[in-house]
Formats: structure tokens, C-alpha cells, sequence
């Protein structure tokens, strides 16, 4: 994974990523609000590594879980109440939330631990959504490719459809329900895409799945 010294020493870097790629960002927005428009209305969520808050914010999440002291100051900014804490060990007490999101499991330094805490923290029948790279398509090999060149990815896991799976059963879920994005090359991503159902395609691949 990449270490907090690096989040907390390439912030601008992070933020001008999304100014960079508008389309692929809203996107990737647009895949996740497909996920929450099935939640019950009036409930409580946290994103877990929320990074400066680009995707809680227009998810209209408030509060979560950001090592980087860095990037929490820019969260803060936008309106987000910050716990201090990691994935694998969530500062909260049992079954206190509707749902748990990630969007940055490469990053965890275990996402199983970190999906056990999330079941612990989830309420019955709370949902986890996660976003992920999908390892076995385009734009997740070609971040393999260049790792080295990369202050971000040089040190990511990338995972599966099937690996996430797996660690979502292992952990307690079910019901698991997939849609995707990012169709082609990341540099040719240049309007907004519609999310489809289904794995296999998109490179940005997000799972949504209830406690058990």
C-alpha cells in the first residue's frame, strides 16, 4: 500500500488527478450513486479512507474514517467530519451504520480485516459498497505497467471480481449486486459514462452486498 507520508505529501497531485479527468471521475460518481439509489432514505453511512472527499460529498455522506492527516484537512474543508483510525481497526462501536463504502481497497493494508470491521460496525441487513479497479481490465494493468513511474500505485494491490467475491463472503455477506464503468482507455474517457450491470466490461467495477 501506499504509505500516509506519501497521501500526506502529494495531496495537490491527488486533487488535480480528478480537475484532469473530468469524465472518468463523474463516472466513477455515477456508477457509486447507482448503488445507494436502492438504500432506505435517512440513513447513516461512513466512507472508510475517504482520501479529501471526492466521493463523499456528492454522495452525501458525512463522516468516515482518513489516515492522511493531509488529506483529512481538505475533507474537514468540504464539510466532513473525520474520525482518526484505519480500515482495519474502525473507531466505532457495533452495529452503528446503514452502509460502509470504499473506493480505495488498493490502498488497505488488508482488505479482509477491513471488511470483517465493517460487518462489525454495519447494522443487520446494513450493505458495504466497495469501488474497485478491476485487476483483470484495462485501466488496472496499465497502472501495473507503470507502477514504478507512479507516487501512488507503486505499492497498490488491484483485485478480481473473484477475489473481491471471495473476501465478501468470507467476511459475512451476501446478496451481491455489480455494476461497472470506465469503458476504454483512460485517456480516451472524454464524456460521462452510463453505468452498466455486470462485470467484465468496465474497468471501474462497484459491488454492493448485505450483512449476513
Amino acid at each position: 500500500m501506499a504509505s500516509i507520508e506519501t497521501f500526506n505529501e502529494h495531496v495537490a497531485q491527488y486533487e488535480q488527478w480528478y480537475e484532469d479527468h473530468p469524465a472518468v471521475y463523474q463516472s466513477e460518481i455515477l456508477a457509486l450513486q447507482e448503488q445507494f439509489l436502492e438504500l432506505p432514505q435517512n440513513i447513516r453511512g461512513i466512507e472508510v479512507g475517504l482520501g479529501t472527499g471526492r466521493f463523499s460529498v456528492p454522495l452525501g455522506i458525512k463522516e468516515g474514517i482518513e489516515p492522511s492527516s493531509e488529506m483529512a484537512k481538505r475533507a474537514m474543508k468540504r464539510g466532513i467530519e473525520i474520525m482518526s483510525g484505519t480500515a482495519e481497526r474502525l473507531p466505532y462501536s457495533a452495529m452503528q451504520f446503514d452502509f460502509v463504502l470504499f473506493v480505495t481497497v488498493c490502498h488497505l493494508k488488508s482488505l479482509k480485516k477491513a471488511l470483517k470491521e465493517a460487518h462489525r460496525v454495519l447494522k443487520s441487513d446494513g450493505s458495504v459498497i466497495v469501488g474497485f479497479l478491476d485487476k483483470e481490465q484495462h485501466i488496472a494493468q496499465s497502472y501495473l505497467a507503470k507502477r514504478d513511474q507512479s507516487n501512488f500505485y507503486k505499492n497498490a494491490v488491484f483485485y478480481s471480481v473473484d477475489r473481491i467475491e471471495q473476501l465478501l463472503m468470507e467476511t459475512g455477506f451476501k446478496n451481491l449486486k455489480y455494476n461497472q464503468t470506465l469503458f476504454g482507455d483512460l485517456k480516451e474517457i472524454n464524456e460521462i459514462q452510463i453505468p452498466k450491470d455486470g462485470t467484465g466490461e468496465g474497468s471501474f467495477v462497484v459491488v454492493k452486498a448485505l450483512k449476513k
